[in-house]
């Protein structure tokens, strides 16, 4: 009788591990189906031995539709999925970058790796909270953390009163808002490309400005305009991309960089679109699947334009998939500009004393992604 019972036992295990792995196996066709790329969708669901699926989404669409699968297959379940905004948030589920620059980072700690970078006055949509981190997610679609001193949280109500109003937009590189019109006054913060502010009022040489938070301060005009007259001149055409391009050059490489304080070879073309009004996705791996692909067939470069992207990795192999890694930005002259070590120009002519035999080893292709009449 005892080994009866073993066996029987064995038999139920087996039995419970098999359901719950069905279970788990639903949820992961789901995942795929939805939320394939973990960097701009959340769905972190686990199912266990009894039937219980927990863990969040801020997807009510696929959360339905694994439930609708779960139910037309007859198998029991316990729904305790959150569907996310969290609670703990309250009415602020909606967040507006309160500085020059803010880290994202890929987990709620000041450890954590750098994941991108978002610009004061960016709305953002803020998922979860973690002691005084918050999980936000950018225009761009780009999931990170950031920590409570970067943001003003905010109700719905509030920031669509934010997102209405008459802005600014900060166009140097770099600089200052003062406390008063005048250059010699306290400064409030500091300021950098593509910042945007409310527009409180416009004297002769300033613009007076508010933060999100309420602060307000002093712009001088030569270093901003209005961002509805910016909007209505951008355009990334091939002669604003390329001066854009290099008025950041030496900047310095900084992974997960976004901006003027730092780049990474991703983050330095998607700065250079979006300061032309131009959006791109965040990351190389992304930003390939944008825009109409050149040929560029045997390596020749004579077809490119100004503004083309150039992408650069491992090419796919019977045993592994296509690795996208690198990206530079095609300016002419059979050079490109990137961020490597800092921003520099390569050439892809051997004769040249620019040129970097390493890069043109591992190129891939090119997209055309421009849009200067959007």
């Amino acid at each position: 009788m005892k080994r009866f019972f073993v066996g029987f036992s064995l038999i139920i295990l087996s039995s419970v591990s098999g359901f719950a792995q069905s279970l788990q196996q639903l949820v992961e066709a789901v995942q795929k189906q939805y939320a394939p790329d973990k960097r701009v969708a959340i769905f972190n669901i686990v199912a266990d031995s009894s039937g219980t699926l927990t863990g969040f989404t801020n997807l009510p669409e696929a959360k339905q539709a694994l439930l609708n699968q779960l139910k037309a297959a007859d198998r029991p379940f316990v729904d305790q999925i959150q569907l996310l905004p969290a609670p703990v948030l309250g009415e602020k589920t909606f967040a507006i970058v309160n500085v020059s620059v803010a880290n994202l980072r890929s987990n709620a700690r000041n450890s954590a790796e750098l994941s991108t970078q978002a610009l004061l006055g960016m709305p953002l949509n803020v998922w979860d909270k973690d002691r005084g981190w918050y999980q936000v997610q950018t225009p761009d679609q780009y999931i990170a953390w950031t920590d409570s001193g970067a943001l003003q949280l905010m109700t719905k109500a509030d920031f669509e009163q934010w997102n209405s109003a008459e802005k600014i937009i900060y166009t140097r590189p770099f600089g200052f808002v003062y406390s008063e019109p005048n250059k010699r006054a306290q400064t409030v913060s500091d300021i950098v490309a593509g910042n945007q502010l409310v527009l409180v009022s416009e004297q002769r040489r300033y613009f007076q400005v508010r933060y999100p938070d309420g602060r307000t301060g002093y712009i001088p005009k030569y270093e901003a305009q209005r961002l509805a007259d910016w909007q209505a001149a951008a355009r990334p055409t091939e002669e604003a991309l390329v001066s854009t391009a290099k008025s950041l050059m030496g900047i310095p490489y900084l992974w997960g960089g976004t901006s003027v304080k730092g780049m990474d070879c991703s983050g330095f073309t998607k700065t250079v679109y979006l300061l032309n009004g131009q959006q791109l996705p965040r990351d190389a791996s992304q930003q390939v699947h944008v825009g109409d692909l050149i040929d560029t067939a045997g390596k020749n470069f004579a077809r490119l334009r100004p503004g083309d992207l150039l992408f650069f990795g491992e090419p796919a192999t019977a045993d592994k998939p296509e690795r996208v890694v690198h990206v530079g930005m095609w300016i002419g002259n059979n050079e490109f500009i990137h961020a490597s070590g800092q921003i520099r120009i390569t050439s892809v002519d051997p004769n040249a004393p620019n040129f970097d035999a390493y890069e043109l080893n591992r190129f891939l292709r090119v997209k055309r992604v421009a849009n200067p009449g959007q």
